[in-house]
């Protein structure tokens, strides 16, 4: 027989074939970009834009301090400011994204061995971080019609803030303000608010083979039968069920963050059982959790056992001769 040679995960870890995703997800992330702009002005551009810059120097000066080549061009870096700015809300201090995209990089990220390497999902931490440390900030968002007249260059703003819509859930919600919640015309953070550029994104992404379905339909669907089933407040199960899959961030993460190739499972059947982890603990901590939405810790707590959903649904190598670390 034959002898194979067989590399040690990750497989996805720099190179052109890095690049090439992180470049398609990028694109994918646009629709949402454009959307957050106009609904929200330019100061959401703005933390955007310092998000970003913040992961790609942080990881510049890391690669230089480290005397290691710099990883940069494979634009993950890129990825995850996006991604950390999405989860921030428009009327966040311009120091936030700075702050959460250096901890994303430089405490999450490169101390492991950068792409590849990380065990946790670099934004979602970023996000995480932010979320414990200055919890008032995400107490409650700008009105698109407040957000719009924020200065963009503030270093922080005062604006009259409402709470998020996940609280009005359980009151019930009409036909037009779930219109109102798909198309994204809503308070809520800067890149989580349409879920029609969402589902745009997430059509490109399947279409450049980027992500398989596995995750994102597994993940949505234990969500929405967990709240069909066990609907709060007064409104019907099957409103309360679509007004809890629109709220929130559960629809961004199942797209943008949960299928991240490198914190999710490598089989099919990996896939979906950790779509159904993240599904579940997404309810769960969304019910009986103190902060209201629960989409970033279950995220979190799936990443850390995506080895052993690996090893338990990756077939069993036989023969060929093991190369590399």
């Amino acid at each position: 027989m034959s002898k194979r040679s067989i590399k040690n995960a990750p497989f996805i870890h720099g190179g052109v074939g890095a690049s090439a995703i992180m470049r398609d997800v990028i694109i994918a992330l646009i629709p949402a970009l454009i959307w957050s702009v106009y609904i929200f002005g330019f100061r959401a551009l703005t933390i955007t834009v310092l998000s970003v810059a913040s992961t790609v120097l942080t990881e510049l000066i890391f690669c230089k301090a480290t005397k290691k080549e710099s990883t940069v061009s494979d634009l993950s870096a890129v990825v995850t400011g996006l991604i950390l700015a999405f989860c921030l809300p428009v009327t966040a201090p311009l120091w936030m994204p700075i702050l959460g995209g250096a901890f994303a990089i430089g405490v999450v990220k490169m101390p492991f061995g950068g792409l590849g390497k990380n065990f946790l999902n670099p934004a979602l931490a970023g996000k995480a971080f932010l979320l414990l440390s200055f919890p008032k900030v995400f107490s409650g968002y700008a009105s698109p019609a407040t957000a719009r007249g924020l200065s963009p260059f503030a270093i922080s703003v005062k604006a009259k803030l409402v709470p998020s819509l996940l609280g009005a859930v359980e009151d019930g919600v009409d036909n037009n303000t779930l219109v109102d919640m798909f198309y994204g015309n809503m308070a809520g953070c800067i890149g989580e608010v349409s879920k029609l550029c969402i589902i745009l994104g997430l059509l490109y992404l399947l279409i450049r083979r980027v992500i398989s379905w596995q995750i994102p339909v597994a993940y949505l669907s234990v969500f929405f039968i967990l709240a069909f089933s066990f609907p709060r407040g007064m409104d019907e199960a099957m409103n309360f069920a679509i007004a809890s899959l629109l709220c929130g961030s559960v629809a961004f993460a199942s797209v943008f963050v949960a299928t991240d190739p490198v914190t999710s499972p490598m089989t099919s059947v990996g896939k979906i059982i950790y779509g159904v982890l993240c599904g579940g603990l997404t309810l769960l901590f969304r019910y009986f959790g103190s902060a209201e939405e629960g989409a970033v810790y279950a995220i979190l707590v799936a990443n850390t056992l995506v080895f052993y959903i690996d090893k338990l649904t990756c077939p069993k190598k036989s023969g060929g001769v093991k190369i590399g670390n």
